[in-house]
């Protein structure tokens, strides 16, 4: 197995903190999202080395033992149990490739694993195949963390979804794959979540989008309404003289930060200003009136 350089493809230094790695994330996943370049195979292939390069440097944990083991870093508890040190040089006359991985790194995994040739007299292992399926989801499915049962390969696996998962985003769930040939371990599950807007939001990022009905007495003369939010209601002041198309910013009552627990984006309301239909004669008078005044300044 080659190994790959999830810094080098989040574009990010091995020094970066949380932030930088989730920055860089976000800011690659929108550029090579499949439904920007839907037929650019490429850009495909970006966006799941771009997920699972998150999913691996986002978690403290497995960012350490990625540092610490490399491509073989799934396999950390075992090396640890065997008290192989990745980073002393073995004694055979050949040099290390990097600061943190070397060939013997490699020969030790192996010969662990029984991927190495006849000469140790064991079966080659094989790894088993990785297996891909689509999570079809609603903007209320994520709002929350929850677990979920999936049936893959006719075997039922539990996994948890972090609240604020993003459509297109592909998880990698270790090991659900398809078995391994002579003992090999088993490959991985590739996940994509398929997430469609809950009317009447709309999500971008961790911001959302709603258009709301303003009357236009409350427009003009200005006053208070309820409006409704992703998790509830809250009340507005309007203030006099509002235009249709106005846009108001409700700070943190957006859509939560994916694996940032407590953190929100934005919930940005546009108001449309509705024209009263059906009006009396005596209202159509007052407006002709109102009309009148307007024209006489």
């Amino acid at each position: 197995m080659e190994f790959i350089d999830y810094y080098k493809i989040l574009e990010v230094p091995k020094t970066a903190t949380e932030a930088d790695i989730k920055k860089a994330y976000r800011k690659l996943a929108r550029k090579f999202h499949p439904d920007v370049s839907p037929n650019d195979k490429n850009a495909e292939k970006k966006f799941k080395e771009i997920n699972e390069a998150n999913e691996v440097l986002s978690h403290p944990e497995n960012r350490k033992k990625y540092d610490k083991y490399g491509k073989d870093w799934q396999h950390a508890e075992e090396f640890e149990k065997a008290g192989y040190n990745p980073n002393q040089q073995q004694s055979t006359g050949r040099q290390q490739q990097s600061a943190d991985f070397s060939d013997d790194f490699s020969d030790y995994f192996q010969s662990m694993f029984g991927n190495a040739g006849g000469g140790r007299g064991r079966e080659v292992r094989y790894r088993g195949q990785d297996l891909t399926a689509e999570l079809r989801l609603t903007l209320k499915d994520v709002y929350q963390t929850q677990k979920q049962t999936l049936t893959v390969n006719h075997k039922s696996i539990r996994i948890t979804i972090p609240a604020g998962v993003e459509n297109g985003q592909i998880i990698k769930i270790p090991g659900h794959g398809a078995p391994g040939a002579n003992g090999g371990p088993n490959g991985d599950l590739y996940i994509t979540f398929s997430i469609v807007d809950t009317p009447p939001f709309k999500r971008d990022g961790n911001n959302l989008y709603t258009n709301v009905d303003l009357d236009l007495y409350t427009a003009v003369l200005g006053g208070d309404m309820v409006v409704n939010t992703f998790d509830g209601k809250v009340k507005l002041k309007v203030p006099p003289e509002t235009q249709t198309g106005t846009k108001v910013k409700l700070k943190g009552k957006g859509f939560p930060l994916y694996k940032t627990e407590g953190q929100y984006g934005d919930l940005y309301i546009t108001y449309t200003i509705k024209t009263p239909t059906n009006l009396t004669e005596k209202e159509k008078e007052l407006f002709v009136e109102l009309s009148k005044l307007r024209n006489d300044e």
